[in-house]
């Protein structure tokens, strides 16, 4: 197996050192955990979102992603479970050449008001190759099976 990307991270000025990089919490882990870096404003609080509301969570961190790289930001699947948290706009993703500050953008699809606590892990970082494509315009396309069946197309797969 090849060397593992390495991503230089720099925390905010504001930052609490005290909150652990991105770790992989397990040895089979794909994503590595970020954890909310809050405000020293809203530290002590945490963060609350109401059912419906939308976030841009800090980390404190900015990241350098290595040129043919991607940093996909996901979900944690019990915060999704437990709490109805999740991504906005997940995944996310994370550019080679973005230099700002790494925020997540969190929801409460639940029913009840969630508080994201100071330190708490809330997504997760994949980091995946990236290779960028050649577009061009053509007079049409070839044909396949599928066509241009689209939306629930090929069926549900139960009792088919």
């Amino acid at each position: 197996m090849s060397e593992a990307p390495r991503v230089a991270c720099l925390r905010e000025d504001w930052a609490d050192p005290a909150i652990p990089l991105p770790a992989y919490e397990t040895a089979g882990a794909a994503g590595a955990d970020l954890r909310a870096n809050l405000a020293p404003q809203d530290r002590a609080g945490g963060l609350v979102l109401a059912p419906g509301a939308r976030a841009l969570v800090p980390t404190g961190l900015r990241v350098a992603v290595p040129e043919g790289w991607e940093m996909q930001l996901r979900p944690r699947s019990g915060l999704a479970l437990r709490q109805g948290l999740t991504l906005a706009n997940a995944p996310g993703t994370v550019d080679a050449d973005y230099r700002g500050p790494l925020g997540v953008v969190m929801i409460n699809l639940g029913q009840e008001p969630c508080t994201i606590a100071h330190g708490e892990r809330i997504a997760q970082a994949v980091l995946g190759p990236v290779r960028q494509a050649a577009f061009e315009e053509v007079a049409e396309l070839d044909d396949t099976a599928r066509g241009a069946g689209g939306f629930g197309s090929t069926g549900r797969g139960v009792g088919e």
